[in-house]
Order: C-alpha cells, then structure tokens, then sequence
C-alpha cells in the first residue's frame, strides 16, 4: 500500500506518508478513514515527497470533488500541511486549489522538518469552525 497513515487522537494529528504510486482508491480511502474516525478537525500532516501517481486528471479532479463534499459535511477542519516535491505542484494544482478553498490554515512545503514545525506549532490552536453561510433573501 503505498499511502500510510497515522491517526492518534490524543495529539489530534493525523500523519500520512506516500510511499510509491498513490492511485485514486488509495486516496479515498485515506479520506473514508478520516471521515469515519471523525478526524476532519485534526491537524493534518501529508508527506507527499516520496509519493507518485499516474492517476488521470479526471481521477484527480473526482478526488477533488471527495474532498469539498467532504469539507462541507465537517464542521471543523484541522490545518493542513502538506509536504510535496515543486515538481508535483502542477500535477495537483486542481485539487491543491479545493484543498486551499478550504476554511483553515493550510500551507504546503518542499521538505518535512519546516511541515512538523508548523503544525507542531499549531497545536494548541483550537479547530477553525465553519463560517455560517450567510442567508439568502427570498
């Protein structure tokens, strides 16, 4: 299996490694787990750096999809920091800009010591909570 994962709930962290060819059903997985372990509030640290896929565009756009329906049944989402090498920054640019849409802090680096800092350092900050969407007038 090529994408790894730790949940641990005492320190609200969950940590992913990418290991190989990460393929579409590996990623759905992964968020299937974090939904039904209701670590979408958890802080979020995907090491991506040894990782590749040759998943489609259409495979990462539906996995883009997954994502936002999934950020729209939470009701807190973790930060998120995500490790990735430049030279896949374009292969998943659509599904970093969902990723990014998102209402937490997010940021996404070239190597992992600086991502474990930062969401070491975040630890102590509470959930951002999901703004209210506001009404419409009828």
């Amino acid at each position: 299996m090529p994408l790894h994962w730790t949940i641990d709930s005492r320190k609200r962290l969950v940590s992913a490694v990418a290991d190989g060819d990460v393929a579409r059903a590996d990623v759905e997985n992964f968020l299937q787990v974090l939904e039904r372990a209701n670590a979408m509030s958890y802080r979020k640290l995907v090491d991506g750096s040894a990782g590749d896929t040759s998943m489609s565009p259409e495979d990462l756009l539906a996995i883009g999809v997954r994502i936002r329906e999934g950020h729209a049944r939470a009701r807190e989402l973790g930060p998120l920091a995500l490790v990735l090498p430049a030279d896949k920054f374009e292969l998943v640019s659509r599904v970093l800009g969902i990723l990014a849409a998102a209402d937490r802090p997010m940021r996404i680096f070239d190597s992992l010591e600086p991502a474990r800092d930062w969401i070491d350092n975040l630890a102590s900050q509470p959930p951002t909570k999901k703004r209210p969407r506001p009404a419409r007038g009828g």
